[in-house]
């Protein structure tokens, strides 16, 4: 690591730190337990934009999509690709002081797996060990390495925060996956892997009374599932709709579960949705696009007091749920999601 350190301070928040010039501002936030907007960490979100107001930068290499040249013009920088060669002044335009209240340090962990099982034809249930208690949030994410392959991907917990020695993972199998293809046989139990967290900022809010929603699709049923489990372990009591969407009624899985929690929870709705439903499929519940079925609902249910949202799984969907949540009155700062950004190779 470099012995060059200069001093960031993030403006308005009044809160500073150390960062070394061969590591990002981000990462140097996770290093001190600084708790910053970020998603994909790799330069490809936005989630972590900021406005340089003093002092000298480099960017790494990043995406047009998540800082266009006319906002790089007017100052404004990526944190996940920012290396600072001076003390630097950032404003931050997207910040959370619960966020901020709750940051934990990120740390790397041994671990070994200890289970793989098919959820679906495309879905896995990812089980492993870890060396030491990781200390993280319903709806966080770690980052997995294969150290004998070198492969790194990020995947959320499915578990909840109080298992901390044990992380479960709901992951989409892509043939043409470096890390996912290698849950069907390539990856055994007993191997071992390294995992380095937490991440991510789509976590559980405490404390809240308002209604909660849960949109997901995919592998995002893992941080939802996590943020759900967390909810009940919490014995908070307010309505809850989670809705899921998948192609066919061969992609849903763990229905038992959901038919279990609405009949113990006493405002429980889990409302799946197939957008390309078959004939063999006798589906008579909500079909389309997720995005149009939580438009429906949000339009037939009335839900009493601010809604607070969570949403993970691929940026199409992301993209088209969040107009729907502002249409509905939900306030910018109680919608949280995760957007399952393509892996950078």
């Amino acid at each position: 690591m470099s012995d060059k350190v200069h001093r960031v301070r993030f403006e308005p928040v009044g809160v500073e730190m150390d960062v070394n010039e061969d590591e990002t501002v981000l990462d140097a936030a996770f290093r001190q337990g600084i708790s910053l907007a970020h998603g994909c960490k790799e330069g490809q979100c936005s989630s972590c934009k900021s406005l340089l107001v003093d002092g000298d930068i480099e960017l790494l290499k990043y995406s047009t999509f998540a800082l266009p040249d006319y906002q790089k013009d007017t100052g404004h920088i990526l944190l996940c690709r920012t290396l600072a060669f001076s003390d630097i002044t950032v404003e931050l335009l997207n910040y959370d002081e619960d966020l901020m209240r709750r940051s934990i340090a990120v740390k790397t962990f041994n671990a070994v797996v200890t289970g793989i099982r098919p959820l679906t034809h495309d879905i896995r249930l990812l089980e492993i060990e870890l060396d030491n208690p990781l200390r993280f949030w319903a709806g966080q994410y770690v980052d997995l390495t294969i150290p004998d392959a070198d492969i790194t991907r990020s995947f959320s917990m499915a578990n909840t925060p109080r298992e901390q020695n044990r992380l479960s993972f709901i992951i989409k199998r892509y043939p043409q996956g470096a890390f996912s293809a290698l849950l069907d046989g390539g990856l055994h139990v007993g191997q071992r892997l390294t995992a380095k967290g937490p991440y991510g900022t789509c976590f559980r809010r405490e404390g809240h009374p308002g209604p909660m929603l849960l949109i997901g699709g995919g592998s995002g049923m893992s941080p939802l599932w996590s943020i759900l489990h967390d909810h009940v372990e919490s014995g908070e009591n307010r309505p809850v709709r989670f809705f899921y969407g998948a192609r066919t009624r061969a992609d849903l899985f763990y229905l038992e579960e959901f038919s279990a929690l609405t009949a113990r929870l006493p405002d429980f709705r889990f409302i799946p949705a197939l957008s390309h439903a078959e004939p063999d499929d006798l589906w008579t519940a909500e079909t389309g696009f997720i995005h149009d079925v939580v438009a429906r609902t949000l339009r037939v249910e009335a839900l009493d007091g601010e809604i607070d949202a969570y949403s993970c799984g691929p940026p199409p969907m992301i993209d088209a749920v969040l107009p729907v949540l502002q249409m509905a009155g939900v306030e910018p700062e109680r919608i949280h999601f995760d957007k399952f950004t393509p892996a950078v190779r």
